[in-house]
C-alpha cells in the first residue's frame, strides 16, 4: 500500500511537471487544427542543445569515475538494447496482421533510446534529490547503436528470405557507419568527448546547463504535436501495436532496473544509476531512431513505429514509466 501510494504521489507530480505539460500543450494544439509549428530548424537545434548538455555533462563525470565501474552498466545496456529486439521478434511480429519488417522496426525504436525521456527523467531524479552518477548519461550509445543495427539486421535478413527463399548478406560495417554517424549519437558523442579531453567547464556552466529545461520544454511540445499526428496514422494500422506501446516501456524498464540492480550489487551503482538505467531502457527512441530505420529498413511503415514510438510510447514512458520507477527505487532500497 504505502508504494501504490508512492506511485500515485509521484504520478500526479509528474503529471503537473512542465515537461508533461508542454508534452500535452503541444497535443492539444495538433487537437484544436492549429496551424502553430515549431520551425525544424529550432526543433534540430534544441535537440543540439539538450544532447550536448548531456553529453558534457556525462565526458566532466567521466574524468572523475573510475572506468572499471562503467564496464558492467554498459553490458547490461547493450543486453537490454538487443534483447528488447529480440523480444519483439518473438512476441510483435508473431502476433497476427503484422509485418515483420513493421515488428522489427517497432522493436529497434523501443530498443533505442529517447534523448527526451533520458533528460525527463534526469530532471524527475534531480527534483526527487535522489543522486545518479552523471556518467550514467554516457550509457545511451551502449542501448541504442545495439539495438538499431539487431532490428536493421534482422529485418532485412526477414526480406531477404521472403524475396528469395533464402538468405543474402547484411552490410553490417555500412550499417554501424550510417548508425554512429547519426546526429543524435554524433553530438552525444562529440559531448562525451569535449567534456572529458577540453576544458570546457565554464561554457557549459554558464551556457548550456541554464538554458537545458526550456530546450527541453520546446522540445516536448513539438514531440506532443507530433505524437497526435502519429497517433492518428497509428489507428489505421494493426491495433497490437498500441497495445505493444502501453505495455513494452514497463516490461522492458523492469528489465533495465533488474540488471541495474545487479550493477549495483556488483559493481556498485548507485539507486539512482539503477533508476536511470530503467528509464533509458522503458524509452523509445524519438530523435536518432527514425532516420536510421527509414534508412536501414525502407519497406516498413512509419505509421506503425514511429506512430508506436513517438505516439504512445514516449508519453506513457515520461508520463508513468518515471514515477513508476522512481517509486520503485524509492521502495527497494529505502531511500
Amino acid at each position: 500500500m504505502e508504494f501504490l501510494l508512492e506511485l500515485l504521489e509521484r504520478v500526479i507530480r509528474q503529471l503537473t511537471s512542465p515537461v508533461l505539460g508542454f508534452l500535452f500543450a503541444g497535443a492539444a494544439l495538433a487537437a484544436a487544427g492549429s496551424k502553430f509549428r515549431v520551425p525544424d530548424s529550432i526543433y534540430q537545434f534544441c535537440v543540439f542543445m539538450l544532447l550536448m548538455k548531456i553529453g558534457l555533462s556525462a565526458g566532466l563525470a567521466i574524468r572523475e569515475a573510475e572506468l572499471v565501474l562503467m564496464v558492467l552498466p554498459a553490458l547490461a545496456c547493450v543486453i537490454i538494447g538487443m534483447g528488447i529486439v529480440f523480444f519483439g521478434s518473438q512476441t510483435l511480429a508473431r502476433l497476427p496482421g503484422i509485418k515483420k519488417d513493421d515488428a522489427l522496426a517497432t522493436a529497434g525504436l523501443f530498443g533505442a533510446v529517447s534523448g527526451s525521456t533520458l533528460a525527463a527523467g534526469m530532471v524527475a531524479l534531480q527534483d526527487a534529490d535522489i543522486f545518479f552518477e552523471p556518467w550514467v548519461v554516457a550509457l545511451y550509445p551502449f542501448m541504442d547503436t545495439p539495438a538499431l543495427l539487431l532490428a536493421v539486421v534482422l529485418a532485412n535478413i526477414a526480406i531477404a528470405e521472403k524475396n528469395t527463399g533464402g538468405t543474402k548478406r547484411v552490410a553490417l560495417k555500412a550499417i554501424v557507419n550510417d548508425t554512429i554517424k547519426g546526429s543524435a549519437i554524433s553530438i552525444l558523442l562529440l559531448g562525451v568527448l569535449l567534456g572529458l579531453f577540453i576544458n570546457v567547464e565554464r561554457i557549459y556552466e554558464g551556457f548550456f546547463d541554464p538554458l537545458f529545461m526550456g530546450f527541453l520544454c520546446i522540445l516536448m511540445l513539438t514531440l506532443g504535436m507530433d505524437a497526435y499526428w502519429r497517433l492518428k496514422d497509428l489507428f489505421k494500422v494493426a491495433h497490437w501495436y498500441i497495445a505493444y506501446a502501453l505495455l513494452a516501456p514497463f516490461v522492458h524498464g523492469l528489465a533495465g532496473f533488474g540488471l541495474g540492480y545487479v550493477a549495483h550489487l556488483l559493481a556498485g551503482l548507485s539507486p539512482g544509476g539503477v533508476i536511470i538505467l530503467a528509464v533509458i531502457a522503458a524509452s523509445s527512441s524519438d530523435i536518432s531512431g527514425p532516420p536510421t530505420l527509414r534508412a536501414g529498413i525502407p519497406s516498413a511503415n512509419p505509421a506503425a513505429y514511429i506512430g508506436t514510438s513517438t505516439g504512445i510510447g514516449t508519453t506513457v514512458a515520461i508520463a508513468l514509466c518515471i514515477p513508476f520507477f522512481i517509486a520503485l527505487g524509492v521502495y527497494v532500497f529505502e531511500l
